[in-house]
């Protein structure tokens, strides 16, 4: 069972390792992991898990690794305020005006730089970031920003170099509280992006309307949607007509019209008249729910990036402080008149070696991409997916409802009883083709005496002493069924056998999408395109060479799919896009599935990715937004490591002041933090 807890202003990587730690230890949680862009502690708990109770728990769990967390129910992330500027750093405001006197009394009466104002501003300014300080020593943990901060900003002030050491400690709480808006301020854009949060329903209850929670709403109820409002579940309307906004699904301005009968998803907004809807799924179970959820859970999942990131920061952190160690004391031991000055720059190198700037903004570059791409109706289940879609050289592609709209219409048949009597069979599947051919009797279809079906194949039953056989050209060979060869015509034909004997065919026409031609095009550049269906060879071809003359499989089954796809050779990730309850083995078996969002709940969740519009083009969008993110991430790596691996030399040689330390902590982190946030603000979340 996974829960979330949030924890809000949690900025340390240390700190949050420490607690993941601690919260592990309790019988009722078996794993917990921090996701740094959503503020979001993901919990892996046991039946014995009480969320209530455990939050005060927490709270005092957390103070006593960090200050200043404030820990609260995921579900009150809407309504949980943050404390004022004022409130938060108090301290440090009253430490800054004590130092002011402190600098107009020396330049008064020319005291000291020993002047006891400077000391107890110092002690202010710095209180938070000593207590933090304080509990890691008291954790036994020596390797985190707060430690070094204190270390180096105390060496600077005995060697009486008062005003580097506080502005070091002013400049750092200002860096800190920038980092924390700029998190803020992602998740903010990221929930405007894809605001899909429903407030309420409107639900006959007790012979009234009555305004409840969406998560209240129960299969069957009837709800009453207003113009404006979003649709609270996925159901069905049942009185009235209008037109719906998908855009939040789909990221298309696109207007869907409804009447009685036709189904609606959650998170569409009512532009029209009012209506009626019946409940078809709670709200946990509808599709707004698993949106959201995908979204804020997706950077859970960690890229290689960003595990490499995790690692290298435990590494670094310990190697930089046993550096400065040696840095002051080594050239010290040889030359003790210039202790001072070695003293400085190691402090320097310690202020300078924080890695926050790559563990802030590296997931919080995949957590913009997530949202960026949410806004086009891109949902990735998984940072890791991103990464992972610049190694795709293999596309798999269903061709019913994925190339094709999957809207069957009969286009021909051999006579009136042939299509009689395969409607008659027909109207046992679900399937639908066989809907299809139902819908084209103009007269309710016989009833057969006895039916039974082969899945995927077709058909086979009793009327009136004969035995009737409907299906595919596969499921009458092997029946040992005779087709005369030049029946079998471009689009999916369908065959009636009575007592064994060939009697005629239902040709089924599915046109193509307007978009999967343009798409194919552009995913088929430097990657290999397989269309594998369970079509018969000439409409497989005919689609295939619409497409481009794509490469194609027919008359596969759903397992000898999975054999197709396996087979083809591949250098780095190979991909399956498709939309059926028969895609959905195939879909879970590839390295990035794809799922179509109007298609079959079991492919949707078990897909890696969701395409909520239907069309193939925006999967090529996919791979572009990938890109970008993939961009922004080494961009954000290379200059982080760069600019500190820099300043560490300069600072090592003695040419780096206590400000320029500052900046290439806290400056390079707010840096690369913005640069995250371009792909939200970027048109389309693109950048070339």
């Amino acid at each position: 069972m996974i829960k979330k807890v949030i924890m809000k202003n949690l900025m340390c990587t240390g700190c949050a390792t420490k607690i993941e730690h601690a919260l592990t230890k309790r019988p009722d949680i078996v794993s917990a992991n921090f996701n740094f862009a959503t503020q979001t502690m993901l919990l892996e708990v046991t039946n014995a898990y009480d969320m209530n109770q455990s939050i005060p728990t927490m709270q005092a769990l957390v103070d006593d690794i960090e200050d200043g967390v404030k820990v609260f129910l995921y579900e009150q992330r809407h309504t949980i305020q943050s404390p004022s500027l004022f409130k938060r750093h108090k301290l440090v405001i009253i430490g800054v005006a004590i130092f002011l006197l402190g600098l107009v009394l020396e330049g008064l009466f020319g005291l000291t730089r020993t002047n006891p104002l400077y000391w107890g501003a110092y002690v202010l300014a710095s209180w938070r970031i000593g207590v933090a300080a304080y509990k890691s020593l008291r954790n036994k943990s020596l390797f985190d920003e707060h430690t070094l901060m204190i270390i180096a900003t105390m060496a600077a002030m005995f060697i009486d170099k008062p005003i580097e050491a506080f502005l070091v400690i002013v400049f750092y709480t200002v860096g800190e509280h920038l980092q924390q808006k700029a998190v803020a301020t992602s998740q903010k854009e990221v929930r405007t992006l894809v605001d899909l949060h429903v407030e309420y329903a409107n639900v006959w209850e007790n012979d009234a309307w009555v305004l409840k929670d969406p998560m209240g709403v129960v299969y069957g109820d009837t709800l009453l949607v207003k113009p404006g409002e979003r649709i609270p579940v996925d159901g069905e309307v049942t009185k009235g007509t209008t037109a719906l906004n998908t855009s939040a699904l789909t990221g298309e301005s696109t207007l869907q019209d409804v009447a009685v009968g036709d189904a609606i998803t959650s998170g569409t907004i009512n532009v029209g008249h009012a209506i009626e809807m019946r409940a078809m799924k709670p709200y946990e179970e509808s599709m707004v729910a698993k949106i959201i959820d995908l979204i804020e859970n997706a950077p859970t999942q960690k890229s290689k990036r960003e595990q490499f990131i995790t690692r290298f920061a435990k590494v670094y952190t310990p190697v930089v402080i046993v550096m400065a160690l040696l840095m002051a004391t080594i050239p010290t031991a040889f030359n003790p008149a210039q202790a001072n000055d070695y003293i400085f720059r190691a402090a320097t190198f310690l202020v300078i070696s924080c890695p926050c700037a790559l563990v802030l903004s590296v997931p919080l570059s995949y957590f913009s991409g997530i949202g960026a791409a949410a806004r086009r109706g891109i949902l990735f289940k998984g940072a890791n997916f991103l990464d992972m879609m610049g190694s795709v050289d293999v596309i798999g592609l269903d061709k019913t409802g994925t190339l094709t709209h999957g809207n069957f219409v009969v286009d021909g048949y051999t006579n009136y009883e042939t299509l009689k009597m395969a409607a008659a069979l027909e109207q046992y599947s679900t399937h639908p083709i066989a809907k299809s051919i139902v819908g084209a009797l103009d007269t309710p279809p016989p009833k057969m005496d006895s039916v039974s079906e082969n899945p995927g194949l077709g058909l086979q039953g009793d009327y009136r002493g004969d035995t009737y056989t409907v299906g595919s050209q596969k499921y009458f060979e092997t029946l040992s069924i005779d087709i005369p060869e030049t029946v079998v015509a471009a689009g999916t034909n369908v065959f009636l056998a009575k007592n064994s004997l060939y009697q005629g065919q239902i040709i089924i026409k599915d046109a193509i999408r307007e978009s999967s031609v343009d798409a194919i095009h552009s995913l088929a550049k430097n990657r290999t395109i397989l269309m594998l269906t369970g079509d018969h060879e000439e409409n497989a071809k005919d689609v295939a060479r619409q497409l481009g003359n794509i490469m194609y499989k027919p008359n596969l089954l759903p397992d000898e799919k999975i054999a197709a796809f396996n087979s083809i050779p591949k250098k780095g990730s190979a991909m399956y896009v498709g939309d059926g309850v028969n895609d959905a083995p195939l879909i879970k078996n590839a390295d990035i599935g794809v799922a179509m969002g109007q298609g079959s709940e079991l492919a949707i969740d078990v897909a890696d990715i969701i395409i909520t519009d239907d069309e193939l083009d925006t999967l090529v969008d996919a791979f572009s937004m990938a890109a970008s993110t993939r961009r922004i991430v080494m961009q954000n790596i290379v200059f982080s490591i760069g600019i500190k691996f820099i300043f560490l030399i300069l600072a090592g040689l003695g040419s780096v002041t206590m400000l320029m330390a500052i900046f290439a902590d806290v400056g390079i982190t707010v840096i690369a933090v913005l640069n995250a946030l371009r792909l939200i603000h970027t048109r389309k979340g693109v950048i070339s």
